[in-house]
């Protein structure tokens, strides 16, 4: 799988996400609107290609990432169809993809924008707090759902959200796996600004231009001085949580909480 054409180096699109480099804005959109762009593998993928090219592009000045339709995503899908594509791929190449893109939206020296416009939910979530600007609209809202399903937080969120929110409001969304709406978000400091959602796209594009337009070095610099100093713990947390999630995703717990979660139930766990 690529997301540039090998003849040109041009961005392209792949299945479920869409990539567009217009005025040194380069566009990543999950693309899966009908499940609130749940995420698979190669969408990952494609995300992490995708910015890992983007890194050596004098040509983007930015980057927007952002979800189809009415969601940013609703985290990793848990379809029987996808379970069953994961299996066959292994789900630690599932978590390796998951961690590849998390590093890519941290590591590239060029500002990313998550554009939040709805839910933004278990990886989802992640993508988003691996993001340099968090915009929301005020229909957004975000949640740690994994200990629905007996799971635990991965794509780095045991760090990327303590870093922005301390630990006390981290441990309230892991454990309990609330909803937290964009109003409460910008007030934790999980995000950076909340707009009405008519005035949405519109201030989006203000941030943007003033990314693209702004001193390219001073940026990158800047970017890369303020990661170097709050997401130290970064790198340690996605071995933890890879690890650890290995061990959940081969449980009973999980396959119960999944199978209640497609069937519209409460979940009977029984793991010790």
């Amino acid at each position: 799988m690529t997301t540039t054409d090998p003849g040109t180096g041009a961005y392209v699109s792949i299945d479920d996400l869409t990539v567009q480099l217009d005025d040194g804005v380069l566009s990543v959109t999950l693309n899966r609107p009908d499940s609130l762009n749940s995420l698979t593998p190669e969408m990952l993928d494609g995300v992490a290609q995708t910015l890992d090219r983007a890194a050596d592009d004098p040509a983007v000045k930015v980057v927007r990432l952002g979800g189809a339709g009415r969601g940013f995503s609703s985290g990793a899908s848990i379809s029987e169809e996808d379970q069953t594509k994961k299996a066959e791929i292994g789900i630690n190449a599932v978590l390796d993809a998951t961690n590849r893109a998390v590093r890519a939206i941290v590591s590239v020296p060029k500002p990313v924008v998550a554009v939040v416009q709805g839910p933004a939910a278990g990886v989802g979530a992640s993508l988003a707090l691996a993001s340099d600007v968090v915009m929301a609209s005020e229909k957004a809202f975000f949640m740690l759902a994994f200990t629905k399903i007996g799971l635990m937080p991965d794509g780095g969120a045991s760090a990327l959200f303590a870093a922005a929110v301390g630990r006390i409001r981290t441990m309230r969304m892991a454990l309990l796996a609330e909803r937290i709406s964009a109003a409460e978000a910008f007030d934790w400091g999980l995000v950076t600004a909340v707009y009405p959602a008519g005035e949405f796209d519109g201030e989006v594009d203000k941030v943007l231009a003033t990314l693209k337009s702004g001193p390219v070095v001073a940026l990158r610099k800047t970017k890369q001085a303020i990661n170097a100093t709050t997401l130290t713990e970064l790198e340690g947390a996605l071995g933890r949580e890879t690890e650890w999630q290995l061990a959940l995703l081969s449980a009973h717990d999980f396959r119960e909480g999944a199978r209640a979660f497609r069937e519209r139930r409460s979940p009977s766990f029984t793991d010790h």
